[in-house]
Protein backbone atom coordinates (compact mmCIF):
# COMPACT_ATOMS: atom_id res chain seq x y z
CA UNK A 1 0.00 0.00 0.00
CA UNK A 2 1.64 3.34 -1.04
CA UNK A 3 0.89 7.62 0.47
CA UNK A 4 -1.56 9.04 -2.51
CA UNK A 5 0.41 11.99 -3.42
CA UNK A 6 -1.73 15.12 -2.28
CA UNK A 7 -2.71 17.91 -5.45
CA UNK A 8 -4.98 20.85 -4.81
CA UNK A 9 -4.43 24.74 -4.86
CA UNK A 10 -3.22 26.39 -1.53
CA UNK A 11 -6.20 27.17 -0.04
CA UNK A 12 -4.64 29.54 2.65
CA UNK A 13 -1.41 30.44 4.22
CA UNK A 14 -1.13 31.04 8.01
CA UNK A 15 2.08 33.77 8.01
CA UNK A 16 1.95 33.80 11.95
CA UNK A 17 4.53 31.82 13.61
CA UNK A 18 3.60 30.11 16.69
CA UNK A 19 -0.62 29.53 15.04
CA UNK A 20 -2.85 28.59 17.32
CA UNK A 21 -5.11 25.88 15.15
CA UNK A 22 -8.10 26.95 17.29
CA UNK A 23 -8.42 30.49 16.09
CA UNK A 24 -9.69 28.70 12.71
CA UNK A 25 -13.28 28.24 14.80
CA UNK A 26 -12.52 30.67 17.34
CA UNK A 27 -11.99 29.47 20.76
CA UNK A 28 -15.39 30.02 22.06
CA UNK A 29 -16.39 27.40 19.98
CA UNK A 30 -13.93 24.68 20.71
CA UNK A 31 -16.50 22.76 22.34
CA UNK A 32 -18.83 22.38 19.30
CA UNK A 33 -18.76 18.88 18.30
CA UNK A 34 -21.43 19.32 14.96
CA UNK A 35 -19.15 18.69 12.24
CA UNK A 36 -21.37 21.08 9.88
CA UNK A 37 -21.52 23.68 12.22
CA UNK A 38 -17.73 23.77 13.01
CA UNK A 39 -17.71 23.79 9.06
CA UNK A 40 -19.68 26.45 8.98
CA UNK A 41 -18.02 28.75 11.15
CA UNK A 42 -14.69 27.85 10.35
CA UNK A 43 -11.57 30.62 8.66
CA UNK A 44 -15.17 33.08 8.86
CA UNK A 45 -12.68 35.63 10.75
CA UNK A 46 -10.06 35.44 7.94
CA UNK A 47 -12.02 35.34 5.05
CA UNK A 48 -15.70 35.45 4.99
CA UNK A 49 -15.84 33.69 1.77
CA UNK A 50 -13.23 30.82 2.20
CA UNK A 51 -16.43 28.58 1.99
CA UNK A 52 -17.17 29.54 -1.44
CA UNK A 53 -13.68 28.91 -2.85
CA UNK A 54 -12.69 26.41 -1.48
CA UNK A 55 -12.48 22.95 -3.11
CA UNK A 56 -11.99 19.53 -2.53
CA UNK A 57 -8.37 18.43 -2.35
CA UNK A 58 -7.18 22.12 -1.24
CA UNK A 59 -4.25 22.27 1.21
CA UNK A 60 -3.48 24.68 4.09
CA UNK A 61 0.34 26.00 4.02
CA UNK A 62 1.59 27.33 7.55
CA UNK A 63 5.07 28.88 9.09
CA UNK A 64 7.20 27.62 12.21
CA UNK A 65 5.59 26.18 14.60
CA UNK A 66 2.00 25.29 13.06
CA UNK A 67 -0.28 23.93 15.43
CA UNK A 68 0.85 25.73 18.63
CA UNK A 69 -1.02 25.98 21.62
CA UNK A 70 -3.29 22.88 22.90
CA UNK A 71 -3.82 20.23 19.72
CA UNK A 72 -7.50 20.83 19.82
CA UNK A 73 -9.18 18.54 16.88
CA UNK A 74 -12.37 20.49 15.96
CA UNK A 75 -10.56 23.42 13.62
CA UNK A 76 -8.50 20.22 11.56
CA UNK A 77 -12.20 18.35 11.65
CA UNK A 78 -13.86 21.89 10.07
CA UNK A 79 -11.40 21.84 7.35
CA UNK A 80 -11.23 18.16 6.48
CA UNK A 81 -14.87 18.78 6.23
CA UNK A 82 -14.31 21.70 4.03
CA UNK A 83 -12.73 19.59 1.74
CA UNK A 84 -8.87 20.50 3.04
CA UNK A 85 -6.89 17.33 2.36
CA UNK A 86 -3.82 18.61 4.55
CA UNK A 87 -1.19 20.79 5.57
CA UNK A 88 2.12 21.78 4.28
CA UNK A 89 3.81 23.86 7.23
CA UNK A 90 7.70 25.26 7.69
CA UNK A 91 7.36 22.99 11.08
CA UNK A 92 4.62 21.76 13.33
CA UNK A 93 3.92 22.13 17.16
CA UNK A 94 4.89 18.17 18.43
CA UNK A 95 1.48 17.85 19.62
CA UNK A 96 -0.29 19.04 16.93
CA UNK A 97 1.75 16.46 14.67
CA UNK A 98 1.20 13.43 16.78
CA UNK A 99 -2.19 14.50 16.70
CA UNK A 100 -3.21 15.02 13.33
CA UNK A 101 -1.08 12.30 12.51
CA UNK A 102 -2.98 10.15 14.71
CA UNK A 103 -6.27 11.12 12.81
CA UNK A 104 -4.75 10.20 9.47
CA UNK A 105 -4.40 13.86 8.49
CA UNK A 106 -1.45 14.36 6.35
CA UNK A 107 0.93 17.06 7.76
CA UNK A 108 4.54 17.97 5.74
CA UNK A 109 6.94 19.99 7.34
CA UNK A 110 8.44 21.76 4.57
CA UNK A 111 11.25 24.49 5.14
CA UNK A 112 10.91 27.07 2.83
CA UNK A 113 7.58 26.31 2.08
CA UNK A 114 5.97 30.15 2.49
CA UNK A 115 8.40 31.27 0.12
CA UNK A 116 7.62 29.29 -2.87
CA UNK A 117 3.60 29.54 -3.58
CA UNK A 118 0.88 31.79 -3.50
CA UNK A 119 -2.63 31.53 -2.49
CA UNK A 120 -4.52 29.81 -5.05
CA UNK A 121 -1.24 28.06 -6.65
CA UNK A 122 -1.66 24.21 -7.61
CA UNK A 123 0.48 22.02 -5.82
CA UNK A 124 1.12 18.20 -5.34
CA UNK A 125 2.98 16.26 -2.50
CA UNK A 126 5.04 13.98 -3.86
CA UNK A 127 5.60 11.44 -1.18
CA UNK A 128 8.15 9.28 -3.04
CA UNK A 129 10.56 11.61 -3.90
CA UNK A 130 10.08 14.18 -1.10
CA UNK A 131 9.09 17.31 -3.20
CA UNK A 132 6.38 20.28 -3.42
CA UNK A 133 5.83 20.84 -6.48
CA UNK A 134 4.28 24.29 -7.31
CA UNK A 135 2.54 23.43 -10.84
CA UNK A 136 1.56 26.80 -10.92
CA UNK A 137 5.24 28.35 -10.58
CA UNK A 138 7.04 25.35 -12.02
CA UNK A 139 9.06 24.52 -9.14
CA UNK A 140 9.60 22.03 -6.59
CA UNK A 141 11.23 22.44 -3.22
CA UNK A 142 12.41 19.13 -0.87
CA UNK A 143 10.76 17.94 2.24
CA UNK A 144 11.53 15.97 5.35
CA UNK A 145 10.57 12.30 5.01
CA UNK A 146 7.97 10.56 6.81
CA UNK A 147 9.44 8.64 10.05
CA UNK A 148 8.24 5.18 9.37
CA UNK A 149 5.43 4.78 11.91
CA UNK A 150 4.37 8.34 10.53
CA UNK A 151 3.57 7.11 7.03
CA UNK A 152 2.08 3.87 7.80
CA UNK A 153 -0.37 5.88 10.09
CA UNK A 154 -1.44 8.02 7.22
CA UNK A 155 -1.46 4.89 4.75
CA UNK A 156 -3.74 2.94 7.17
CA UNK A 157 -6.22 6.32 8.05
CA UNK A 158 -5.17 6.89 11.25
CA UNK A 159 -3.61 5.07 14.93
CA UNK A 160 -6.33 2.76 14.98
CA UNK A 161 -6.20 1.53 11.07
CA UNK A 162 -1.84 1.71 12.17
CA UNK A 163 -2.01 -0.73 15.13
CA UNK A 164 -4.65 -2.94 13.64
CA UNK A 165 -2.68 -3.61 10.58
CA UNK A 166 0.54 -3.96 12.98
CA UNK A 167 -1.96 -6.80 15.06
CA UNK A 168 -2.98 -8.57 11.86
CA UNK A 169 1.03 -8.38 10.85
CA UNK A 170 1.80 -9.94 14.27
CA UNK A 171 -0.46 -12.88 13.75
CA UNK A 172 0.13 -13.91 10.42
Amino acid sequence: MGLENLNGRVAWIFEDVDFDVDEIVGVKNIKIQDVEKLADIAMRAFDPRFHDQVQAGDLLVGNHNFGYGHPHYPPMIAMRRLGISGVIAESFSPGYWRGEIAMGFPQVSCPGILAAVKRWDRIEVDWAACVVRNLTQGSSLGFEPLAIADRQMLETGGLIGYLHARSQAELT
